[in-house]
Order: C-alpha cells, then sequence, then structure tokens
C-alpha cells in the first residue's frame, strides 16, 4: 500500500494549489475564495520514482460560523489519522493565525512526522520576515510557492526521505495482480442535493464525504477508491449541475465543468434522480451528458423510501423514466435509499454487469455475420439508384465497443438504418446494456456481404453448378449434332 501525505491548514493557504503542483494535475479546485475544498481529495503522486498518495483536506477552524466548519473539522481529523506523513501549510502573506497556533498543538499530540511548509513566499525579502513563525515553536520549516514551485522541489526531496522505508518495506506487485486490480471508475452525475454524497458515504459504509440538506456541498469533483469481492472501485463524487440559466458563481461554474470533466473519464456514470421529485428535465439533460460522452450509465432513484404507497408504482415510474429518456433505453435502472440502505448493495454488481459489456470485444467474424444476415432481413435503400454495397466489419475499440463498417457510401446510410443495424448488433452480441458506436467508411474492392444467409449461399452455388453442367451437356449435345450432319452429307 502506497504511504499518505496529508495536507492539513486553515483555508486559504493554498493547499489545493500544493496539491496541485505535488501531483502534477489539475484535479484540485483552486480559488481565491476560502472554502472552496470541503473534503477529502485524493491523488497519486511520484518523486524520485517513489510513488505515494496525497490527501487534500478543507480549512481547518475550530469556531466558524459556517454550517460546514464541523463536517470539515471532522474529516481533517480522519485525514491526519489514516496519513502517514503530515504536512501543515501555513500562509506567509498573512502571517501566523490563532489558528495555526491550534493546529501545531493537534498535531503534536499525534505520534505522526509532520513538515511545515510556510507558503506564497516567491523571494528573498519575504524569507527575511518570516521569524514570528519561529513562535510556533517549530525547529524547521521549508518556505514554497505552490503556486510558482519555488522551493517545492526542496521540500519533495526531504519528504521522499520520511517516506522511502515505507514504501521500500511494501511488497512489489506483480503483473497478474496488476491487471487483476483493474479499476472500474464510477462517476456519481446528478442535481444538486439528490443525495450523491450521501449515496457514496453508503457504499463505503463509512463517512468519506460532507453531506448536508444545504445544496451545493459538494464543490470539487472528489476520487475516493475501494475493494469489493476482489475489485477495485474508484467513485467520484461529483457538484450537482444546476441549469445553465441559474449558474451565478463562478466557483459553481468551475464546479459544474469538474463534474462533467468527470464524466469523460469515467466508465460507468451512477445518474441519481430524487423520486420524491420525479424525473425532471435537468435530470435527462445529465443523462444526455452522460449519453454524449460514450460512458456506461445507470439510472438510481434515490429516497425511494420518502414515497407514499400509492406512489411507489415502480413500472409506471420506470415507463416514465424509459419515455423521457430514450436515447439512453439500454441504461438498467435501480430504486434505493441511501438513507436507509435499501437495495444500494445491488449497485456494484450492476455496475460490473455495465462494465462487462463497455469492455467487450466481438469476434470479428460473429460481428460479419450478424451485419450479413441484417442486411438479408432488411436490405439498405437504394442510393442514387445504386444498390448501398457492405464489404465487411470490424471492432476497432472498447469502452465503448466502437465498430467501423466499410461500404461503397459512406454518407448514403440514412440514420434509421444505423439504428437498425446497432440494434441487431446489441442484439445478437447481447450486448443490451452498453452504449455501442457505429462508423461508416470507405472502401473499394470486390469482397462484399450478398445479403444471403449460410443456406441461402449453398443453395446458390447448388444452382450454378447444376445450371452449368446442363449447359456444358446442351453444348456437347450439339456438337454431336452437328458432327452426324457433317458425315451424312
Amino acid at each position: 500500500m502506497k504511504p499518505i501525505v496529508a495536507l492539513v491548514g486553515r483555508p486559504n493557504v493554498g493547499k489545493s494549489t500544493l496539491f496541485n503542483r505535488m501531483t502534477k494535475s489539475r484535479n484540485a479546485l483552486v480559488d481565491d475564495f476560502p472554502g472552496v475544498t470541503r473534503d477529502r481529495h485524493y491523488a497519486d503522486a511520484l518523486w524520485d520514482e517513489i510513488p505515494f498518495t496525497v490527501v487534500d483536506t478543507g480549512g481547518f477552524l475550530v469556531s466558524d460560523d459556517d454550517v460546514f466548519a464541523a463536517e470539515i473539522r471532522e474529516h481533517v481529523e480522519m485525514a491526519v489519522e489514516e496519513a502517514d506523513v503530515v504536512v501543515l501549510v501555513l500562509d506567509g502573506r498573512a502571517g501566523v493565525s490563532p489558528f495555526d497556533q491550534d493546529l501545531v498543538h493537534i498535531l503534536r499530540r499525534s505520534d505522526k512526522p509532520v513538515f511545515y511548509l510556510i507558503n506564497k513566499i516567491e523571494n528573498s525579502r519575504q524569507r527575511d520576515d518570516l521569524a514570528e513563525f519561529f513562535t510556533l515553536g517549530m525547529d524547521k520549516f521549508f518556505p514554497v510557492s505552490a503556486e510558482h514551485g519555488v522551493g517545492v522541489p526542496t521540500f519533495m526531496d526531504a519528504l521522499i526521505g520520511v517516506l522511502v522505508d515505507e514504501v521500500l518495506l511494501a511488497p512489489p506487485m506483480d503483473e497478474k495482480e496488476a491487471a487483476e486490480n483493474q479499476e472500474i471508475c464510477i462517476a456519481v452525475a446528478g442535481r444538486p442535493n439528490v443525495g450523491k454524497s450521501s449515496l457514496i458515504n453508503r457504499l463505503f459504509g463509512t463517512k468519506r464525504v460532507v453531506v448536508s440538506e444545504k445544496a451545493g456541498t459538494t464543490r470539487d469533483a472528489i476520487d475516493l477508491t475501494m475493494d469489493k469481492d476482489g475489485k477495485t472501485f474508484r467513485l467520484i463524487d461529483t457538484a450537482g449541475i444546476r441549469r445553465k440559466g441559474k449558474v451565478r458563481e463562478k466557483i459553481e461554474k468551475y464546479s459544474i465543468l469538474k463534474a462533467l470533466k468527470s464524466l469523460d473519464r469515467c466508465d460507468v456514470a451512477l445518474i441519481l434522480v430524487d423520486a420524491s421529485e420525479g424525473v425532471t428535465d435537468q435530470d435527462i439533460t445529465i443523462a444526455g451528458y452522460a449519453h454524449d460522452r460514450g460512458c456506461g450509465a445507470v439510472f438510481v432513484l434515490n429516497k425511494w423510501d420518502l414515497l407514499d404507497k400509492e406512489e411507489k408504482n415502480q413500472k409506471m415510474f420506470m415507463e416514465e423514466l424509459r419515455m423521457k429518456s430514450k436515447f439512453l433505453s439500454f441504461a438498467p435502472a435501480i430504486t434505493v435509499s441511501a438513507l436507509t440502505g435499501q437495495r444500494t448493495h445491488k449497485i456494484f454488481s450492476m455496475v460490473e454487469s455495465v462494465y462487462d459489456e463497455y469492455n467487450y470485444r466481438i469476434n470479428t467474424g460473429l460481428l460479419n455475420r450478424i451485419i450479413e444476415n441484417a442486411i438479408y432481413r432488411s436490405e439498405p435503400s437504394l442510393h442514387k439508384g445504386k444498390r448501398l454495397k457492405f464489404f465487411y466489419a470490424t471492432q476497432v475499440s472498447v469502452k465503448p465497443p466502437t465498430i467501423v463498417c466499410f461500404v461503397n457510401y459512406p454518407e448514403a446510410v440514412h440514420f434509421s438504418y444505423k439504428r437498425y443495424l446497432i440494434n441487431q448488433i446489441r442484439e445478437m452480441a447481447e450486448l443490451e446494456k452498453t452504449p455501442i458506436n457505429l462508423y461508416f467508411r470507405e472502401k473499394t474492392g470486390k469482397m462484399e456481404f450478398t445479403g444471403k444467409t449460410v443456406a441461402e449461399k449453398r443453395y446458390t452455388e447448388k444452382k450454378f453448378k447444376t445450371t452449368t453442367r446442363r449447359k456444358k451437356a446442351r453444348m456437347e449435345q450439339q456438337r454431336r449434332k452437328r458432327a452426324r450432319d457433317g458425315m451424312d452429307k
């Protein structure tokens, strides 16, 4: 297991900027407004070929009017408890704060190695003004600028010196084990306050993300990894996606962009719908975002326990959902309650079945037989008086299954016939829960589908042989007749 490094500090000291610098990414949301980060944010980092995990935490305040302050403090304490090394980030521009004193006292009571970083130090003049930080009682600190990278390499070298024993003691993972531990990436998406964070906490069986009845609690896209039944799942808790017309704040715009990017990198999207409010237009819009990005999808109808007995007509609810989301007719749906845990244990098995089809490769011979038989049952329409010829088909990639058909006139394939072919592939290859991409490319050549089944082919070949034999017999009979006529003369 990789060693864990937790970044802690009061709000707006630059923890998320340092997190992005250490992980060489832009995973953490950064803004000048304090309190952007509320949950624990995990990401892998590598320095001098030594891997480790970095945890970004929310700003720590002992007492605050913010309704999330208590939740954030709890998550900071949990991050410190599970970390191998703790990094306390201080603000070099603002100076020492009473909250810094409180954090230092808390960290001294723990038995974890602690690194003290004074951030936002960009020149020698600022370094000369750091004497007040010695009042915190630290023996050594690292002046850095997370935004510009100044002093960060020196800190990373010192950090690796502490972590290297942790890494060397960990047994290496062989190739077979690495293949078995391939992650299935799941993004939890939906409108604000539909229960995304509550569902993730329920799936983990512990409090991993901040939950509140206030809409917009989750701002960043939070990656969380867990092992279940020998498989590794990476869950991404995303910010609620509201209608564009209702988004005003800059930080919310960034949050929605991060949520949409999460759909780009996930394998399966859990589209959460608030069953107590019914299927809304925004739910269908979010489902459309997942469909456009080509990821697998599962509809999760949350808060099912809040419905009255008269309203718990699952058949009618599903019919309404299918009617409004015809473009995701292949996506399975399940009714759950994140609060009580009702049917939430079925989500992982459903995700696995979707992922297996999402990552499936069809045998080329079988694929061509499916297309051939589909053309025989329903031939495509003529193009400018000429027959549309299908030469052959091949699957070029997975996630999702992507198929290319070579034809003589690619632009002549009507979208309705393309949909017909996709449905035939879905039915015959038993890919009922995954999106399928089908493209047409131009190909010139003699090989083409005859539009006949195997039985029809055999019948045609037999008929051709019989006709040829009869023709040869007639020609031989005529030759003999001409020879007889010549002898008679």
